[in-house]
């Protein structure tokens, strides 16, 4: 059959008979709903499993701001080459086009047609669906509807489309297909974290979402489908143990695109076997004036618009060709849904970017997994934080739009974002693979065997900084394992006061805490700092606060400072990574020699109110705004402004 319409409750009714049905729904795969799950509706509100196969609708009843999902269902086939169109009806956008499931939220009424075409078992087949989505106005909606791999972490956002819904009284729950289990979730949060069960064959979950106005529970209903995927290795050899997004290569046509995916971003990579570099080449290796269609040859991602988004990245705000230059000592540009945090891995020389730095639309933020950075709870314990910020013209350089909003935002909105994480990430991958050596670099070695080579005969350049121009602070060290790593804080440790640390850090050679935390850290913190004032007279507030206890409470600042960088021990240390790192940058020596000295913060006051600490004038407005964010954000630790900076480490390899 074409498609099969699958009828969820999408209406409101009063509260004190609230119930939630599903006319067909499927329930199968590993695993099952039970009554002892309290995200699950007990197994006795399923119906029958759903055998037909093809094209399978969630579409009932839709309605205008009402996200929709149509998933291609053959469990028991293999399906490739999958293209999805819309034939009918007023534009709708999807950016799963090549996946078995696409969602889309129309924001007209009127009759909609959809095409899929695809290569099942061999044999080219297509089917089309069409529905009507009425002109009721959604009250609350649910995104975002697509197919993952068991294993996919998954996030689940609820929009509330009536302002007179309340958000603490959103409720979700599980409809259908194998348990999943939600964390990090209460009642009336607006997003919700699971992992994709284990399944034998591709499976469909289903979950509800509801909120009240006091009267009336309105609710929505989403769902997932699951893929069955390999199981992935034990073996301590494997690079990725955990799942990894199904990604592809951006341009079809790349010379490398037959290996990119296989060589940089797989459960299959195993460190004993992984590419060699006649495999897939450092970019420096064939080219050392790279052109901009030479690096999208060497981008993997989920979407295909998140490469176009770095693309135009690239096309317009890498006018002194920096990005393109420190891209040379990378193989390859992974931008998946599931990259957070960034960062650059030596095992397979690729830089991996979370696309949240990247969106434009609330379609394209829709694709992203929302899932907290893991080391948001990290340094808890402490009695202090170190908030930072990236400052422009006494305001924040930086827009932050909190998730729930649905806007669309300008490029220049993110940029500094994401060039300062390019910087820092490419500080890394240049760090291993300096120009020094990309002319001694053997063919045949694997990428992680060629850096292994250069620590063992030269030293990489991280190494040579920690000898040369050595950072001292042993309690700066501890403080920083417990904070960025995630080590258990001793008493002492966890007594420490703003004034202590303030009496630790304020004399030390590093511009951010976050030097502390490894000699790689501290080498591209260096950079990446320097290059955001170099090019963009961006400069970086550092802090040493209380730790706040509730979203109320302030941080009160102790001790801090603007531009730290210009401070005299350590310009010298700026000056040596940035002839390393980037040697085409031949002025930075001359801009390094002129930095200002810093500018002290105010003790006693906020963290907000110091924002206006330099000589020009700012708009209160915008400072008052900022100031309610960061608090309202606490509960996902902004306990700095900017970006936590991730290092995957370098392996120890067993049995080689």
């Amino acid at each position: 059959m074409n498609s099969i319409h699958l009828k969820r409750k999408r209406s409101s009714n009063a509260i004190n008979t609230l119930t939630i049905t599903l006319v067909a729904l499927i329930l199968q795969g590993c695993g099952g709903s039970g009554t002892d799950s309290e995200n699950s509706l007990p197994t006795e509100s399923f119906t029958p499993v759903v055998t037909q196969t093809g094209i399978i609708a969630f579409d009932e009843d839709s309605k205008i701001a009402q996200p929709i999902e149509l998933f291609l269902y053959y469990p028991n086939d293999t399906l490739n080459n999958i293209s999805w169109q819309q034939t009918a009806g007023n534009n709708l956008v999807f950016h799963a086009g090549n996946a078995k499931g696409i969602a889309f939220t129309p924001s007209m009424a009127g009759d909609y047609s959809f095409q899929v075409n695809f290569i099942r078992n061999g044999q080219v087949e297509t089917l089309s669906h069409t529905f009507t989505v009425s002109n009721d106005n959604s009250q609350i909606a649910a995104r975002l509807g697509h197919a993952v791999l068991e294993g996919n972490d998954v996030s689940l956002r609820a929009s509330i489309e009536n302002s007179a819904l309340k958000n603490d009284s959103i409720i979700w729950q599980q409809l259908s297909g194998p348990r999943v289990t939600f964390s990090e979730t209460t009642a009336g949060e607006n997003v919700v974290y699971f992992k994709a069960p284990a399944v034998s064959i591709d499976s469909l979950l289903t979950f509800s979402v509801s909120a009240s106005d006091g009267a009336t529970q309105h609710q929505d209903t989403i769902a997932i489908l699951v893929e069955n995927a390999p199981t992935i290795s034990t073996d301590e050899n494997i690079a990725y143990d955990t799942r990894l997004a199904t990604v592809f290569p951006f341009n079809a046509n790349s010379p490398y695109a037959d290996v990119l995916v296989n060589c940089v971003y797989s459960n299959d990579i195993d460190f004993r076997t992984s590419c060699r570099l006649s495999e897939l080449p450092l970019i420096a290796q064939d080219t050392t004036t790279p052109t901009i269609e030479d690096i999208m040859d060497r981008v993997v991602v989920s979407h295909q618009w998140m490469g176009q988004r770095f693309k135009e990245f690239l096309q317009n705000w890498d006018q002194q060709g920096d990005f393109k230059n420190l891209l040379r000592a990378t193989t390859a540009i992974v931008i998946s849904y599931d990259v957070r945090p960034s960062y650059y891995w030596v095992v397979t020389g690729a830089i991996h970017l979370d696309p949240n730095n990247l969106w434009l639309t609330p379609d394209e933020r829709d694709t992203i997994n929302e899932a907290p950075d893991y080391r948001a709870s990290f340094g808890d314990s402490l009695n202090f934080v170190m908030p930072w910020r990236y400052v422009k013209n006494n305001d924040y350089a930086s827009f932050y739009y909190p998730e729930n909003m649905r806007v669309t935002r300008e490029a220049s909105d993110g940029i500094y974002n994401l060039a300062s994480l390019m910087y820092h990430e490419l500080a890394h991958a240049n760090d291993f693979f300096a120009q020094s050596t990309w002319a001694n670099l053997n063919r045949n070695d694997r990428i992680l065997d060629a850096a292994d080579k250069i620590i063992q005969t030269t030293g990489i350049q991280s190494d040579l900084l920690s000898t040369t121009l050595t950072l001292n602070g042993a309690e700066m060290y501890r403080l920083a394992q417990v904070r960025y790593k995630g080590e258990t804080a001793t008493s002492s440790e966890k007594n420490y006061s703003p004034s202590d640390v303030t009496s630790f850090f304020s004399p030390e050679h590093a511009p951010q805490f976050y030097n502390y935390s490894s000699k790689r850290e501290d080498y591209a913190m260096l950079f990446d700092g320097f290059m955001m004032k170099a090019r963009y007279d961006i400069d970086r507030d550092i802090a040493i606060t209380n730790q706040p206890q509730s979203a109320s409470e302030q941080y009160i600042v102790t001790w801090g400072q603007r531009g730290r960088i210009g401070d005299e021990n350590i310009k010298q240390r700026v000056d040596y990574v940035t002839r390393r790192i980037l040697p085409e940058f031949t002025s930075a020596s001359g801009i390094i020699s002129n930095l200002s000295v810093p500018i002290m913060m105010e003790s006693g006051k906020t963290w907000t109110e110091n924002l206006t600490i330099s000589p020009t004038v700012n708009n209160p407005e915008k400072i008052a705004l900022d100031g309610q964010l960061l608090n309202n954000s606490k509960g996902h630790r902004i306990n700095a402004d900017g970006p936590m900076f991730y290092e995957k480490t370098m392996p120890t390899r067993k049995n080689n």
